[in-house]
C-alpha cells in the first residue's frame, strides 16, 4: 500500500520545513510513503527548500494557476506515481501530520474512499466570532447541495483512495473543497469525516483578503457546482416558485374581475403572465441543462476510463 502526501505550495520557504518535519514517516498498513509539492509559481526558494528537505516528488508550475488547478495537477501526478491513497494538506502547518493516520484508517479499512479531517472550529482561536458561523452556514448549505453529512466542508485536509481521485474532476479555478464534496455527492462515493487537530496560525490565509471575499466566491462555487450536477432540481424549483407565484397573482386578478374591478388590475393580468411564461422558460432550461448533465456524466466516466489506463501503463 502506498500514500503519498501532497502538499500545494505558494510561497512557502519560511513554512514548508515546519509542515514537512510533522509528516509521518511510518503508519500501519502502509508500506510506503512519500511527499510531492505542487509549486504553484512560487517566486521564492520554496522549490530548493524542498529538494533539501528530501521531498521525492515536485509538481512545478511556471506562474500562479490557483489552489484548484495546484490540487488537480497534484492528484494526477500521484496517480501516475502509482499512490494508493492520496492525503492532501497545506504547507503552513496548519494541520497536525500525526493526524494523517487518522485520515487514511477508514481507507485502510474499506469504510470510505474520501475523508475530511473535521477542524475544532470552536476551540480554534485564530478563528474570528464571525468567521466561525461562516463555516458553520457554509458547511450546511454543501451538505444540502451534496446530500452528505460532512461537517467540515471547507477543510482541505484529506484523503482521497485511488480509485476516488481517479474520478476527480474540479472546473472551478477557485478551490477544490466545495466542488469535490458536491461532485462526491452526486457520484455516490463512500465519504466520512474524522475529528482532527489544528496547529496556531502561521500566517494569513491567501485564498482570499477578507471574508465577504471568501463567502463571495464559495457561493458562486456552491451554486455553479449545483446547477451543474443537480440542473433540474436547481431550475426545476426557481421555475416552479415563479410559475405559481405567477398563478396566484392571475387568481387574484380574476377574483377581481369577477366583482367587477377587474379594470384598475390590469397591470396584475401582465405580470401573470410574464410570471407563468418565465416559469416554463426556466423549466425548459431546467430539462436542457439536465440533457448536458447526462452527457456530463458519460464523460467523465470516459474520463475516469482513460486516466486508469493511463495509470496502468505507468505501473506497468
Amino acid at each position: 500500500m502506498k500514500l503519498i502526501i501532497q502538499i500545494p505550495c505558494y510561497n512557502e520557504e519560511e513554512t514548508l520545513a515546519v509542515t514537512y518535519a510533522d509528516l509521518p514517516k511510518q503508519i500501519d498498513g502502509i508500506e510506503e510513503i512519500e511527499y510531492l509539492i505542487i509549486n504553484d509559481g512560487s517566486s521564492d526558494r520554496t522549490v530548493e527548500v524542498a529538494q533539501e528537505l528530501g521531498f521525492h516528488h515536485i509538481v512545478s508550475f511556471k506562474q500562479n494557476k490557483g489552489l484548484a488547478k495546484g490540487f488537480m495537477a497534484g492528484i494526477d501526478a500521484c496517480l501516475h506515481l502509482g499512490a494508493d491513497i492520496i492525503v492532501n494538506t497545506d504547507a503552513d502547518n496548519q494541520y497536525r501530520g500525526a493526524d494523517i493516520e487518522k485520515l487514511v484508517s477508514p481507507i485502510l479499512e474499506e469504510k470510505a474512499d474520501i475523508v475530511i479531517g473535521e477542524r475544532p472550529i470552536n476551540e480554534t482561536e485564530h478563528f474570528s466570532w464571525k468567521k466561525k458561523k461562516f463555516q458553520y452556514i457554509g458547511s450546511w448549505v454543501v451538505r444540502l447541495a451534496s446530500g452528505t453529512k460532512v461537517p467540515d466542508a471547507p477543510s482541505g485536509f484529506r484523503a482521497y483512495s485511488r480509485e476516488a481521485a481517479m474520478r476527480l474532476n474540479v472546473v472551478n479555478e477557485y478551490t477544490y473543497t466545495l466542488e469535490t464534496i458536491i461532485q462526491a455527492g452526486h457520484n455516490k462515493i463512500a465519504m466520512t469525516s474524522v475529528p482532527i487537530r489544528t496547529n496556531p496560525e502561521t500566517r494569513e490565509s491567501r485564498l482570499f483578503k477578507n471574508m465577504w471575499a471568501y463567502m463571495k466566491r464559495s457561493a458562486s462555487v456552491i451554486i455553479r457546482a449545483f446547477m451543474m450536477y443537480k440542473p433540474l432540481k436547481f431550475f426545476g424549483s426557481w421555475g416552479t416558485i415563479a410559475f405559481l407565484l405567477g398563478v396566484a397573482i392571475g387568481v387574484r386578478f380574476l377574483f377581481y374581475y369577477l366583482v367587477g374591478a377587474g379594470d384598475g388590475h390590469i397591470q396584475s393580468l401582465i405580470l401573470s403572465a410574464v410570471l407563468i411564461l418565465m416559469g416554463v422558460q426556466i423549466f425548459i432550461v431546467g430539462l436542457q441543462a439536465d440533457i448536458i448533465a447526462a452527457n456530463r456524466k458519460i464523460l467523465e466516466d470516459v474520463q475516469y476510463r482513460v486516466r486508469k489506463i493511463e495509470c496502468s501503463k505507468k505501473e506497468a
